[in-house]
């Protein structure tokens, strides 16, 4: 079976069908790679903060507190507060609070957004 030839009009056609589809696979890809991204340091800050709380639960001294956040953080620069210990009431609850900056990678979709995870965890 014989193809059927391209005129003058059509040639050049699929290259601008591609020119016009890229700009929004690209956004598309970058924006489920910022997602994920997301997801991780949302996971990542998570953890950080029931590892601090359970520190501050079991009465560690704030030294140890910050090297087990900061542990279970690794690369990801987030900052942390006490929010609770439990020097003031034993038998209450730790919470642990930590707030990270998340910058896209995306232009077109923003800056970033905070992400915050808070942690509690009754006193031993």
């Amino acid at each position: 079976m014989k193809r059927p030839r391209r005129t003058g009009a059509d040639q050049g056609s699929a290259a601008v069908e591609f020119a016009l589809v890229l700009p929004v696979l690209l956004l598309i890809l970058f924006g489920i790679i910022d997602f994920g991204r997301m997801m991780n340091a949302r996971i990542v800050i998570s953890q950080a903060a029931h590892e601090g709380a359970r520190a501050v639960a079991i009465g560690a001294d704030p030294a140890t507190v910050s090297q087990v956040v900061g542990r279970a953080l690794g690369s990801v620069g987030a900052d942390f507060t006490v929010v609770q210990d439990c020097a003031a009431d034993p038998d209450g609850d730790a919470e642990v609070e930590v707030t990270y900056a998340f910058s896209y990678v995306t232009p077109l979709l923003g800056d970033g957004l905070t992400l915050t995870s808070t942690a509690v965890v009754r006193c031993q």
